[in-house]
């Protein structure tokens, strides 16, 4: 199934882009790399946003687009900050389960919860808190801070993601798809740019990084590209649910070229949780 193939290769680069994110963050200025990431994915979706259809881009379009874009800037600046200070294994599951902030939102507005929703609350909570506490006992030299920081910054990061995802529907509904995920693109960049002129940091990353940073950039404006794309093809909920996957691939990944030992009761764990969120993407949560 085409749409399927979507969201698994979306996957696939949404992880390769966060395990780059976790070892080029160590020890690093992040300023420079969020910048330099969200500047490359702006100059690849540019040239596509602007054979779109700007003319239903009113008002309420572009503050959910911009709104959108403020929340992106959390999202991605507290996932380059969680990664910088913990193993994969500990901090990807909490990121990648804003869609159970997705669903109690929907709690929330009064919205009526199957019981197969609530069972994928029931995994995703599970999961999370068994990688918690099966990491307390991880060697001290993994973290750059203690993993209750590091599961603080995971845990922005999933509600900026939340957020993102929220208000660009919103402005997509509103408007038109490409021109809202670029004007999002855009605020967000600005966003850390001013942050930098705040904090009088520069935003120059290390030139032997530059080309490898502005991958990452095309990595997640062409993994975001293929989930747009699917929204024409038949079963296209199955690109979203299989692109949320992209956690454990990070996790795999992390094992594998990273060397990030991972228990056998955290691989229980973060199977729990990405159980939950595809769960929750097949009822369309």
């Amino acid at each position: 199934m085409l749409a399927l193939g979507y969201g698994l290769t979306a996957a696939l680069i949404w992880a390769v882009h966060d395990l780059l994110a976790r070892k080029l963050s160590q020890g690093a200025t992040l300023l420079p790399i969020i910048a330099t990431v969200l500047g490359a994915g702006c100059l690849v979706l540019i040239p596509f946003a602007l054979l779109a259809d700007w003319s239903s881009m009113n008002a309420k379009a572009w503050g959910a687009s911009i709104a959108g874009g403020l929340a992106f800037a959390v999202a991605i600046g507290s996932l380059y900050k969680a990664f910088s200070l913990a193993p994969v294994r500990l901090v990807s599951p909490v990121i990648g389960a804003y869609p159970l902030l997705t669903l109690l939102i929907a709690i929330a507005q009064g919205r009526d919860i199957s019981p197969g929703d609530w069972w994928a609350v029931v995994l995703i909570v599970t999961g999370i808190a068994v990688v918690a506490m099966s990491s307390r006992d991880d060697a001290p030299h993994l973290y750059a801070a203690p993993p209750a920081t590091a599961l603080a910054w995971a845990a922005l990061s999933a509600m900026g993601f939340a957020a993102t995802f929220a208000l660009g529907q919103v402005g997509t509904r509103l408007g038109s798809e490409l021109p809202v995920i670029l004007i999002g693109r855009v605020v967000a960049l600005a966003a850390i740019v001013a942050l930098a002129l705040v904090r009088s940091a520069s935003l120059s990353p290390p030139r032997r990084q530059l080309g490898l940073l502005a991958l990452m950039g095309a990595f997640d404006a062409l993994a975001l590209g293929l989930v747009t794309a699917s929204g024409t093809l038949p079963k296209a909920e199955y690109a979203s649910v299989t692109s949320s996957l992209f956690g454990v691939l990070t996790v795999l990944l992390a094992a594998w070229f990273l060397k990030e030992g991972v228990r056998a009761v955290q691989w229980f764990g973060i199977a729990a949780v990405f159980t939950g969120i595809a769960v929750l993407g097949l009822q369309g949560a």
